[in-house]
């Protein structure tokens, strides 16, 4: 008789032959739960955002959870007789197995004190049913020698992530010791003299008024085409990595690191671009490049140009450049050229706010500052005046999630391009940039005018200027390394006559 009673048992075992397999499930803690919840006012609060109707592994449990939902949503009480009205008005009743299935459900419990714990015992128990499902389905289409490997990469990479997202939580945190780590950083800050609290740009003024690119910003450096926004990261990414001698990444969609290494070249050693490409150097020139190349030699900087880059391999080559190389801050040329494969969307500007979301949302997860270039519509062109060329946030092109997003936005700005030599102030614009701080979630906005050289695709601090004239003057009026200003950006450059090693990245200077 007792064997015959395990037999039955085991024949109620409630079996998904999908798999072969029992499911990871809980039938009896999910009986419970729902049982607490029916005689516990203040129960659901402390579960609901862990389980959803979904969670549940019995059907008539997913519609009995549901019903208590919508009765707490409409605020009002939970017992086995509203909850009994509720699953008729739903047309769910008898599906469920009567109002016996619900009287029984709550005469199981005597006690709600341990409904947190089951509740998180439920939500690991579907998490682990979606994994099976997710790896089952990619098995599956991995057999179809019709599917794209490349393609079916995206599409796991993708179906992961949004995995991740549903399922990822953060619980709250009392605010003590949130008020310590405030005062640290204070603290640090008062000890440096500069008060940079951040990674320092190079660029005095726009380090006065950011005190550095914060961890866990998303920065959006915009700009027209031509107006530079490429060098000035570049620009940037010199001064960090091989001044300050701060761990960075360079992930470069538009550029092979071969090019964007020829432009560091031209920055660094202040040789024009053409002459990188053609080999055609003079011979102060030839001296020039082999004293200064040292410095871009063992910078830690990392240079990733991965074509049609998508967020989720993004994420994976940023994690575990933090994890390796101790990478505090991370630049991306540009965020337009990116994707989301793997997941659908109805138009591109959701595609561009999935990306730019998943952005702000690595910054915070990795707390490094992540600047990301982005291009702007063509707005500003139909524009006239001096103000009228000036870009506005409404520029962004694609999507104005990014403007939503970003804790700070800069536009790349060369009044010179448009022919207008002198701003508001008065102040001569010729070979200048205007870096405008057009967003600044925590603190001030405004304009900084950097000097801008065209032929060596560099950004300088205006003083720097000023210190090259009075050297220029003590030397009787020669040309200071390299040719006068014209203004002009150089040709990108397709291949170059140095060889630095291989240039699949990530690629370490």
């Amino acid at each position: 008789m007792a064997e015959q009673n395990k037999t039955r048992t085991r024949r109620q075992q409630p079996v998904d032959n999908t798999y072969a397999h029992v499911q990871p499930q809980a039938t009896e803690i999910e009986r419970a739960v729902l049982g607490a919840l029916m005689i516990d006012k203040d129960a659901y609060a402390i579960v609901c955002e862990t389980l959803t109707p979904e969670s549940f592994y019995e059907p008539r449990n997913q519609k009995v959870y549901r019903a208590i939902m919508e009765l707490s949503l409409k605020e009002r009480p939970v017992d086995i007789w509203t909850v009994t009205e509720q699953l008729a008005h739903q047309g769910d009743l008898e599906m469920v197995g009567g109002p016996g299935y619900v009287t029984e459900l709550s005469s199981r419990v005597a006690s709600s004190a341990n409904v947190e714990y089951h509740a998180r015992i439920i939500a690991q128990k579907s998490l682990a049913r979606q994994l099976i499902s997710f790896s089952s389905n990619i098995q599956t289409k991995a057999f179809d020698e019709t599917i794209d490997v490349d393609d079916l990469m995206q599409e796991a990479e993708g179906s992961l992530f949004e995995l991740g997202q549903r399922n990822m939580k953060k619980d709250y945190t009392q605010i003590d010791p949130v008020v310590k780590n405030a005062v640290a950083v204070i603290q640090k800050a008062s000890a440096n003299k500069d008060g940079l609290t951040g990674v320092p740009t190079g660029y005095h003024k726009l380090d006065d008024i950011t005190s550095g690119w914060q961890p866990s910003d998303l920065v959006i450096i915009a700009g027209r085409p031509a107006m530079g926004k490429t060098s000035f990261a570049l620009s940037m990414a010199k001064n960090i990595a091989a001044d300050f001698q701060v761990p960075m990444a360079f992930f470069s969609l538009e550029m092979s690191n071969v090019q964007l290494v020829n432009r560091l070249i031209s920055n660094v050693c202040e040789i024009q671009g053409s002459k990188i490409l053609n080999g055609q150097l003079q011979q102060d020139e030839w001296e020039r490049l082999d004293k200064r190349l040292n410095k871009l030699l063992g910078a830690p900087l990392y240079v990733d140009d991965t074509p049609g880059l998508s967020v989720f391999e993004l994420r994976t080559k940023a994690r575990r450049l933090v994890r390796e190389h101790g990478v505090k801050i991370i630049m991306i040329d540009y965020l337009q050229l990116m994707n989301a494969n793997g997941m659908r969307f109805s138009s591109r500007q959701e595609e561009v706010s999935v990306i730019s979301r998943s952005l702000k949302g690595l910054a915070k997860e990795l707390d490094v500052p992540i600047l990301a270039l982005s291009q702007l519509n063509r707005g500003v062109e139909s524009r006239d005046g001096l103000e009228g060329k000036r870009p506005q946030l409404s520029d962004l092109r694609e999507s104005g999630a990014i403007e939503q997003d970003a804790d700070m936005v800069l536009f790349v700005h060369r009044p010179e391009y448009y022919h207008i030599y002198e701003d508001d102030k008065g102040r001569d614009l010729h070979g200048m940039a205007q870096i405008i701080i057009a967003k600044h979630r925590k603190g001030a906005t405004g304009d900084v005018l950097l000097t801008f050289r065209g032929e060596f695709t560099r950004f300088e601090n205006p003083e720097d200027k000023r210190l090259r004239a009075d050297h220029q003057s003590d030397d009787g009026g020669g040309e200071i390394l390299g040719s006068k200003m014209n203004g002009g950006m150089p040709t990108d450059p397709n291949a170059s006559p140095f060889d630095l090693g291989d240039a699949s990245g990530p690629v370490p200077f």
